[in-house]
């Protein structure tokens, strides 16, 4: 984006903001250390709200020791009236406990007498801070130019076109401090806070749908839209339950009485007569509806043991047959032997025999 045009973007929020945000009062005289720790409580909120979550902290314990010592579901609680109550609970006591470690106390007016640089850098290590407490330390105990931005500030300045999407990735608003005088710099600042805060708390509402549109009619399409989407939950299936086959009680006959009329000695004229007997009431047997997932189961499951068992009979009908044909062919090979010997063994015998009748007759 040009400058020129930030520029007057930035001139044009900032004249807009004017009319619908009142400067806040500036920040009582703390040392450095509550600077930090003020910062933390105000990232996301009003300076009404943190003003007073701050001077509970700092009186309901003893020192910020306990506070460091103290769980962050106390700290929650003693810290309900911000807009993100746990967020900062746990950025505070991160703060502390990083510069317990560091420095085995918590004074930090020595950071004064370093060059600002050197400051900034030093307070950038610490766990827990951001870079709006960086900001705001800067700003309003070392005396610098830099001005404190929070998440809807950074989403507000990128839906009104002042800066791209990988601007606001990285967390920087390039110009801003440009276009703000460093005396008026407290002053910008609050009501900025202020915007960033409105579209924190609630991004869809009314109000600040209309003030962005007030700065940048083009800017609709960029607005935070609700998801529509629901989410489709599939239904678990039901698990199939057999029906049980209703067991039928057949009334007993007329014959099957009889008998046993006459087992006992009875004669037939000594039994009740048939209308004292009172007939049972057949019951009827209603079947259960089987589910039609069931029925292809079971129908599928008959043809294909009917398809196995088929494959069954044709394999062994097959290995019958070639069983038979091998046996057949046995039987005709040892035939054919049998016949060759027997011929070869007539053929010898005829020789042998007509060579004897020669042997025997006698010369005339």
């Amino acid at each position: 984006m040009a400058t020129n045009n930030r520029a007057t973007l930035i001139a044009k929020v900032l004249k807009v903001l004017k009319r619908h945000y009142q400067e806040a009062e500036p920040s009582a005289d703390r040392t450095l250390l509550e600077h930090l720790l003020y910062a933390c409580c105000l990232e996301n909120s009003l300076h009404v709200a943190a003003n007073e979550v701050f001077a509970r902290l700092s009186q309901d314990y003893f020192d910020w020791n306990e506070v460091r010592v103290s769980s962050v579901r106390e700290l929650t609680t003693a810290m309900k009236a911000l807009n993100d109550p746990k967020e900062s609970a746990v950025r505070l006591k991160r703060v502390l406990q990083s510069l317990f470690e560091t420095h085995y106390s918590f004074d930090l007016e020595f950071m004064k007498k370093q060059n600002i640089g050197q400051t900034v850098k030093q307070l950038e290590k610490y766990n827990g801070t951001t870079p709006f407490t960086v900001s705001f330390v800067t700003q309003n105990a070392l005396s610098g130019h830099a001005i404190p931005i929070n998440r809807g500030l950074l989403e507000a300045m990128r839906i009104v076109s002042v800066i791209s999407d990988a601007e606001a990735a990285k967390g920087t608003i390039p110009g801003l401090e440009r276009a703000v005088p460093k005396t008026k710099g407290v002053a910008v600042a609050t009501i900025l806070h202020q915007l960033g805060v409105e579209l924190h708390r609630s991004p869809y509402g009314p109000n600040i749908r209309k003030l962005l549109l007030e700065i940048n009619p083009s800017c609709k399409t960029r607005l935070p839209k609700r998801s529509s989407k629901k989410v489709e939950v599939s239904p678990q299936p039901k698990p199939v339950v057999p029906a049980k086959k209703a067991e039928v009680k057949t009334p007993p006959t007329e014959k099957s009485t009889s008998k046993r009329a006459s087992t006992n000695g009875k004669t037939s004229k000594q039994a009740k007569p048939k209308s004292a007997v009172k007939p049972e009431k057949k019951t009827k047997v209603t079947k259960k509806k089987m589910p039609r997932a069931v029925k292809k189961a079971t129908v599928k499951k008959a043809t294909v043991k009917k398809a196995t068992v088929k494959k069954a009979t044709v394999k062994k009908a097959t290995v019958k047959k070639a069983a038979v044909k091998k046996a057949a062919v046995k039987k005709a090979a040892g035939k054919k032997k049998v016949a060759k010997k027997k011929a070869k063994s007539t053929a010898k015998g005829k020789k042998k025999s007509s060579t004897k009748k020669l042997r025997k007759r006698k010369p005339k």
